[in-house]
């Protein structure tokens, strides 16, 4: 357990590198499951890992090694280092259990008061009084659409459709359950920050594509995507009434968003091993690592346990 445990918390370093190229290599919506996917299991096989570190530590405590019926402490290290290491990684645990704990109950709060105000309206689109140009997509049962009046103004009917359908398409796919998933993950491990903002652009480009399907116009869906952005930057008002889970069409680099809306999809175009294959593999790779590094951990523990309260001999 003393080399397997550490991989855990190493491993995510490697795949966040990988993560942001992700987005850019791989068709959205294969990026997206592919980013929360690797982020959760990480998340989760790094706290496992900060856990397993605190064991041998705390079997050094009488009151411990009684609980177990350990006749010895467990031994994978000097004492010392053993109980410095458990108390650290303790610290950690407990410092990732109360902001994740935090997490979600900020993100409670956040869904509850967008139910709130979806059940407001008695249409799937609110408008609001307000010459800032703005829209998003507010989750609820059901999900509504906001969109401001400046918003309307700035774009004209065929622009104002594909607005529609990409707030639509971000309420059809839960998109702010992805991106729920992997802030939380951030907060288990440092590294998993990174990926946040490879995941947003790919919900966003996620909610392009299925606008653009909308429309069956790729070049008026980037128009629409464009001009709703300047419209919003033109503004000097805040969109300070946004909660905090909704999703907008003009978040994100949308310059990068245009050109690939502008790029024609070719149809049938294979995974390229440069670009897209070898990103994807890194990332399952990664996760692969790092759930096979933390079962192994937990049952060399498992043995450990067992040498420590004599059922099984010292190997």
């Amino acid at each position: 357990m003393i080399y397997t445990v550490w991989l855990p918390l190493l491993v995510p370093f490697l795949a966040a590198p990988a993560g942001r190229r992700l987005a850019s290599t791989l068709p959205p919506r294969q990026a997206i499951w592919l980013l929360t996917t690797t982020a959760a299991g990480l998340a989760a096989a790094s706290t496992s890992a900060l856990a397993l570190l605190v064991v041998p530590g705390a079997t050094h405590l009488g009151a411990i090694a009684a609980l177990g019926h350990l006749l010895t402490p467990l031994s994978s290290g000097s004492p010392d280092a053993v109980i410095a290491i458990a108390v650290a990684s303790g610290a950690l645990l407990a410092w990732c259990t109360a902001r994740l704990a935090q997490g979600v109950q900020r993100r409670w709060t956040e869904l509850r008061r967008a139910a709130r105000l979806a059940a407001q309206a008695s249409g799937e689109l609110v408008v609001l009084t307000d010459d800032h140009p703005d829209a998003y997509a507010l989750p609820g049962r059901p999900g509504r659409i906001v969109v401001t009046t400046g918003m309307l103004r700035a774009l004209s009917a065929p622009e104002r459709e594909v607005l529609l359908a990409h707030e639509r398409a971000h309420l059809a796919a839960r998109h702010h359950v992805f991106a729920a998933v992997v802030d939380l993950a951030g907060v288990c491990h440092p590294a998993l920050r990174t990926l946040r903002e490879p995941l947003a652009y790919a919900l966003e480009r996620s909610a392009d594509e299925s606008a653009a399907d909308a429309v069956a116009d790729r070049r008026l869906a980037a128009r629409a995507i464009g001009r709703a952005a300047l419209a919003t930057q033109a503004s000097s008002a805040a969109a300070s009434a946004r909660p905090g889970l909704a999703l907008a069409a003009t978040a994100g680099p949308v310059p990068r968003r245009v050109a690939a809306l502008l790029t024609e999809r070719r149809a049938g175009r294979s995974c390229g091993l440069p670009a897209r294959c070898v990103t994807a593999i890194t990332l399952l790779a990664c996760l692969a690592l790092s759930a096979g590094a933390s079962l192994q951990a937990a049952d060399d523990l498992h043995d450990g346990i067992e040498v420590a309260q004599g059922e099984l001999p010292r190997r």
